[in-house]
């Protein structure tokens, strides 16, 4: 028999937990962490924008895995990907650890970071990443 799904406000905010995740890190202190990028956002500043791109809930186990893309800016197509690199270490990294009720079990890179040209922003440096996080929702 499966576990019944809890209600939506029992699932974690995973966006806002890989924020916080990303804002503790040291080596992404001097770079935007945010889910949305500021109205004067044009793409030439450090930044890792987090998004869920979709994932799974397993009731039997009450794990969710979300897939968390980072977005990731920099002047230069260089510090972008030296900041991707620091994004994905500290949120792989985070695997094993407790936040509030929800320990992250788990955290599989599914797509490392690739260069992927941002049409929005014509002059923005941008690597994108993705990486499943599993929780474990109580």
């Amino acid at each position: 028999m499966t576990s019944p799904i809890p209600p939506p406000e029992a699932f974690l905010e995973v966006e806002a937990l890989v924020v916080d995740i990303l804002e503790a890190d040291p080596a992404l202190s001097t770079a935007l962490i945010a889910v949305e990028p500021p109205g004067d956002f044009d793409g030439t500043a450090a930044a890792v924008l987090v998004n869920r791109r979709g994932g799974a809930w397993i009731g039997d186990l009450h794990v969710d895995e979300p897939l968390i893309e980072l977005e990731v800016y920099g002047p230069t197509k260089a510090a972008a990907h030296t900041l991707a690199n620091a994004g994905r270490r500290a949120v792989l990294a985070a695997a094993g650890r407790t936040y509030g009720t929800n320990l992250i079990t788990d955290v599989v890179e599914e797509d490392g970071p690739r260069w992927l040209p941002d049409y929005l922003y014509a002059a923005a440096n941008r690597y994108v990443c993705v990486l499943k996080v599993s929780v474990n929702v109580y």
